[in-house]
C-alpha cells in the first residue's frame, strides 16, 4: 500500500526549545535590534557588516544547539509515511534529528551565497562569513537567507507538498508571516490538519484544525505515537 504524506510546516517554535531565540520578542526586537536592520534587504544595503556579524552569531548558535524531541519524533514518522517538512527555521536541527526531505523557506544558516547572483551558493567554511569573502564573481557572500523584501524561491515545492497531504502538522508558528501563513489554504479537503504551538490565536479559520496548546516537545511526541500506533 502506498505511504500516505504528512506534510509538517515547522516555525520558530520548535528550535526555541532546543535554545535558539524566537525570531523577536514582544517589542519587535531581535536580539536587539530592530527586525528590518538586520532581517531585510534594506537593512543589508544600509549596513552590511552589522547584517553579517548579526548572522555570524546566530550561526555560531545554531551550530551548538541540538534537535529536540519534538524534532526526534518527527523523523520516527518517516517509519510509516511520507513525510516532508516544510521549515520557516534556517537551523538544521531536522537534518541533525534525522528527517531526509527538508524544504527550508526562509533559507540556510549554514550557507553562503552570491550578493548579485542567486544561484551561487556555498557552504559556509567554519562558522563565519567575513566582509571580503567573494563569490567567483567577485560580489560579497552573504547568508543564504530570505530577507524582508526578497522573493522566497521555495514558496512553490512547499505548495505543490501541501496540495498533496492526507495529514497536515503546524509546529511552533504563529500563522503570522506570509507567504508560509498562507500554506495551510492549500490542504486538500481531505486532508487532517494538525496546529501545535503553545499560543493558539482564537481565530475562525482554525475551526476544522485539531489544536494542542502546548511546546512543541510535549505535543509532537504523543502526535506522533497517535499517529504511529
Amino acid at each position: 500500500m502506498e505511504k500516505k504524506n504528512i506534510v509538517v510546516l515547522t516555525g520558530a517554535g520548535i528550535s526555541a526549545e532546543s535554545g535558539i531565540p524566537t525570531f523577536r520578542d514582544a517589542n519587535g526586537l531581535w536580539e536587539g535590534h530592530d527586525v528590518m536592520e538586520v532581517a531585510s534587504i534594506e537593512g543589508w544595503h544600509k549596513k552590511p557588516a552589522l547584517v553579517q556579524e548579526f548572522y555570524n552569531l546566530r550561526r555560531k548558535a545554531a551550530l551548538v544547539a541540538q534537535a529536540n524531541a519534538a524534532h526526534y519524533a518527527l523523523a520516527r514518522l518517516e517509519s510509516a509515511y511520507q513525510v516532508s517538512i516544510v521549515t520557516q527555521n534556517v537551523d538544521l536541527l531536522h537534518e541533525q534529528a534525522g528527517s531526509s526531505h527538508i524544504v527550508h523557506l526562509h533559507g540556510r544558516l549554514d550557507q553562503a551565497k552570491s550578493s548579485i547572483d542567486d544561484r551561487l551558493v556555498y557552504p559556509v567554511v567554519g562558522d563565519e562569513i567575513k566582509m571580503g569573502d567573494l563569490c567567483e564573481k567577485g560580489s560579497q557572500l552573504r547568508p543564504n537567507i530570505v530577507w524582508f523584501g526578497e522573493a522566497v524561491p521555495a514558496i512553490e515545492e512547499a505548495i505543490s507538498l501541501v496540495s498533496n497531504a492526507d495529514i497536515l502538522i503546524i509546529v511552533g508558528t504563529s500563522l503570522q508571516v506570509y507567504p508560509a501563513a498562507g500554506l495551510k489554504e492549500f490542504a486538500p479537503s481531505h486532508c487532517q490538519t494538525f496546529l501545535i504551538d503553545k499560543k493558539i490565536p482564537s481565530d475562525r479559520a482554525l475551526r476544522n484544525i485539531q489544536c494542542f496548546e502546548e511546546s512543541a516537545t510535549i505535543a509532537v511526541p504523543k502526535l506522533v505515537e497517535q499517529l504511529l500506533y
